[in-house]
């Protein structure tokens, strides 16, 4: 395929997979009882949720540092932070663009190459990823046994075990494939999944290692803090439990990848969460939307307010002083 025709695909795919959820979210619930959640919604709550938002990032921008300065890189942090603020409402144009962005902000302003910039975001990314295993991990091991009743509720024990036999065979002959084949494909998984080791070793290598670690967990702590806070907001999710916030957490932080900033698809994935609970689907698909709009306004601001900013704040430190 033409490598113009994919990059359009890239680009037009999701953006056209938001336009159709959007108004397949719209057509399950009408846009004047969606405006009727948004009115009752308790916004001391919605706010609250919108500041631990803002603390994580403000945490990943403080992160970035880390990995910068055993490169000989002592950027300013209001670059950092501007930097991170942009590439979150840059991805809501172009999946993945914010990220090219960012390392071209450090690079314009501190001076900073492209590749290791950008090397430093592909670890940090790495991170992520390892924190969010982890905590699918623990919510599996926390909730065995409502996952173990409802699959045998749902499917039969029989016909588990089978699939379960089968994904295991199928897994040990996938590996080994990837480890002995020289094809392309097995070339680009090996590569990838020994990047993720080596991403996850170097975290250990650094100067700051723990504030490293801190900071990672502090804004994996914070982005699921946000989100059961925000669950007060509405009068028929206060009391859902505990393990329906961390299921649909972990269903809305993948469908940010599938759309660009997760529109359409943000508040979706909360209702197939919730609805493992029996949460009515208006209230879960109502707290969605006030959970996406409220996260998307922040990054408006804050991220509208860096792309100004950014030649501004770096032109007055340019000047030489008096």
């Amino acid at each position: 395929m033409n490598q113009k025709i994919k990059r359009m695909l890239k680009i037009m795919l999701p953006l056209l997979l938001g336009v159709f959820l959007v108004w397949y979210s719209l057509s399950q619930i009408s846009i004047e009882e969606l405006v009727k959640y948004f009115k009752k919604a308790d916004y001391t709550w919605i706010v609250l949720g919108m500041f631990l938002g803002l603390l994580s990032h403000l945490s990943r921008a403080y992160r970035w540092r880390f990995q910068l300065e055993p490169m000989g890189y002592n950027i300013r942090l209001g670059n950092s932070i501007m930097a991170v603020f942009a590439t979150y409402l840059i991805n809501y144009t172009i999946p993945r663009a914010g990220e090219v962005a960012r390392a071209s902000i450090l690079t314009n302003y501190e001076g900073v190459p492209f590749e290791k910039g950008f090397g430093t975001i592909v670890a940090e990314r790495i991170a992520d990823m390892l924190v969010m295993l982890s905590i699918i991990a623990v919510t599996l091991c926390l909730q065995f046994d409502f996952i173990y009743g409802f699959l045998i509720e749902k499917f039969d024990p029989i016909k588990i075990i089978i699939a379960l036999v089968l994904g295991i065979v199928l897994i040990i002959f996938f590996l080994r494939f990837v480890k002995r084949s020289e094809s392309k494909l097995a070339l680009k998984i090996r590569t990838f999944i020994n990047g993720l080791i080596e991403g996850a070793l170097s975290i250990f290598k650094m100067k700051k290692k723990w504030a490293f670690i801190f900071h990672t967990l502090f804004i994996w702590g914070m982005y699921v803090l946000m989100f059961y806070v925000t669950s007060f907001a509405l009068e028929q999710t206060q009391d859902i439990p505990f393990a329906a916030i961390l299921i649909g957490f972990i269903a809305a932080s993948f469908s940010i990848a599938a759309t660009n900033g997760g529109i359409g698809s943000y508040p979706e994935a909360i209702v197939l969460a919730f609805l493992l609970f029996n949460i009515p689907e208006d209230p879960s698909r109502a707290f969605g939307w006030i959970m996406w709009a409220s996260q998307t306004l922040m990054i408006i601001i804050f991220g509208g307010i860096s792309l100004i900013y950014l030649p501004i704040y770096n032109r007055k430190k340019s000047k030489p002083k008096v």
